[in-house]
């Protein structure tokens, strides 16, 4: 569940490369690069990479908490955000195949008191986030709402009487509130709190000691504190009321769990082949540039293979999950610091262990460039409205520097193509018809973002 949606950009070192099978001189490298991820500030967080039972990687960088200076390790607990959006899926299916729920009957069979609009919105629609209900957490108030003791019956009447964004079935829109309906479902067939169902159907039974729904008020041993970039570098992320998350984003866990979570799930251990089969069969609509949604995961296919992931994000903390079927492979990324590293890291990783090749900055030449050349290329450049990158001429280097965080310089590598030495990310200014720079093109952890120049 993003309660807050934050967008890192990524001028921090990303990749941890990774190849399978894990050779010595690989565990050097991707050990090298995660350390100096963490030295630039961009990230603190745990990681693990894994083949079935064989653990290639689990490590951590940065602090558990700053104002006591205690590390994170590979047992820390972190908030996962949207993950658990996999996880009460899963739930659905797990009644569905018991016969208590059809994923294609109107939610009105399971919730009383639903209004007219909602009358063609199917469970199924919820968990492909095709229902065209609102995003709750997009809504003005929200923000202050986020930080009450509101119950779910007054979330749920946050939204229930706006209008549909589109006829369900229709389009593809993330929505939490989807989630939040899903999650009293939940409750409602089986008669349980959602807590208890997950605790009894799927924590107990794995082996999942480290995992549940977090509860700020209760003493949790080993639980990370949570982080966000502020204008002088890092502050204590703002209060959010874990009863408000609930299904669409209030667990918390840890790597070694959640590599736990994707072996079992899609082995069969949890549902039958012919649920998984469904669980990650996509919604027929466009979604996420190249990848589809499916049932509370991201279908993506890629040069080195198709991998299922969701990646999450809540007040301090962001969260990356990633299986690769075909060869069992697990990748699991925890931050308590916000920004985009989670899934850039969780991303090249997945590439990495998937066979795939990461380019390094060592393999980029710079070309000279006489300074007063660089000039055009100065400017502010919008990834979202919140989040930019300016870049600047100092001392006769060109800078970039995004919201929140250092200025690096950056090198030519050809044309209008630059890149960082600090990190494995570069930067393609865009040009109009005139010649006339409009904007730029961010590539990092295996995505492309557009900036339009203000």
């Amino acid at each position: 569940m993003l309660i807050t949606r934050r967008f890192a950009l990524a001028l921090s070192p990303l990749a941890i490369a990774f190849a399978v099978p894990a050779a010595a001189q690989d565990t050097e490298r991707m050990v090298e690069i995660a350390s100096a991820e963490a030295e630039s500030g961009a990230f603190m967080g745990a990681v693990i990479v894994a083949n079935d039972d064989t653990v290639l990687l689990e490590r951590a960088w940065g602090s558990a908490n700053l104002e006591w200076d205690i590390a994170n390790t590979p047992d820390t607990k972190f908030r996962i955000g949207s993950v658990t959006k996999q996880f009460t899926s899963v739930a659905i299916m797990k009644l569905a195949e018991q016969g208590l729920i059809d994923l294609d009957a109107p939610i009105s069979t399971y919730l009383e008191g639903t209004p007219e609009s909602w009358s063609a919105i199917t469970v199924r629609n919820l968990m492909r986030h095709t229902a065209g209900l609102p995003n709750v957490t997009s809504l003005d108030g929200f923000g202050d709402l986020s930080r009450l003791e509101t119950s779910q019956d007054d979330l749920i009447a946050f939204f229930r009487d706006l209008p549909l964004e589109f006829e369900p079935g229709s389009k593809w829109s993330y929505s939490n509130s989807g989630y939040v309906l899903l999650s009293r479902i939940v409750e409602q067939v089986s008669e349980q709190d959602i807590a208890t169902y997950f605790d009894e159907q799927f924590f107990t039974p794995l082996g999942m000691e480290n995992s549940g729904f977090d509860v700020s008020a209760e003493i949790l041993p080993k639980r990370a504190a949570g982080y966000s970039p502020g204008g002088e570098g890092r502050v204590n992320a703002g209060y959010v009321f874990m009863g408000i998350p609930t299904g669409a984003g209030a667990m918390y866990s840890t790597v070694s769990d959640l590599h736990r979570w994707n072996k079992a799930l899609y082995s069969g251990e949890i549902l039958s082949p012919e649920s998984v089969a469904e669980f990650v069969e996509p919604a027929p609509h466009d979604a996420i540039g190249e990848a589809k949604y499916a049932h509370g995961v991201v279908v993506s296919d890629s040069e080195n293979g198709q991998y299922i992931w969701h990646g999450g994000g809540i007040q301090g903390f962001n969260a990356w999950l990633g299986y690769d079927r075909a060869k069992s492979t697990t990748v699991a990324v925890l931050a308590n610091l916000n920004g985009g590293s989670a899934e850039n890291i969780g991303r090249q990783l997945m590439t990495l262990a998937q066979g795939g090749e990461i380019p390094t900055t060592a393999d980029r030449v710079a070309v000279e460039v006489p300074a007063e050349a660089l000039a055009e290329y100065e400017g502010v450049y919008a990834l979202a409205p919140t989040f930019k990158i300016t870049t600047f001429v100092e001392g006769g280097k060109l800078m970039a520097q995004a919201t929140g965080q250092g200025a690096n310089e950056i090198f030519r590598e050809e044309g209008d193509t630059f890149f960082l030495k600090v990190v494995d990310a570069q930067v393609r200014f865009n040009r109009d018809d005139s010649g006339t720079i409009t904007g730029l093109t961010l590539f990092q952890g295996g995505r492309e973002m557009p900036a339009t120049k203000e």
